[in-house]
């Protein structure tokens, strides 16, 4: 799967803010991913992420 820093990803699962949109800040084995809608930022492993993307919009 090929997700790059700055792209928007949509999740399953919505944070408790009630987003599920979230910015990639770093990729490798791990993400960053930070919340669009209160700014919370997560570390999350990759192949969580693959597996629980619905939708990519593509940053920069």
């Amino acid at each position: 799967m090929d997700i790059q820093v700055g792209d928007m990803i949509k999740l399953k699962k919505q944070h408790p803010c009630g987003s599920q949109e979230w910015q990639v800040l770093r990729v490798g084995a791990d993400f960053r991913l930070k919340c669009a809608g209160c700014g919370h930022q997560i570390m999350i492993a990759r192949k969580q992420v693959e597996k629980n993307i619905r939708d990519i919009k593509r940053g920069n």
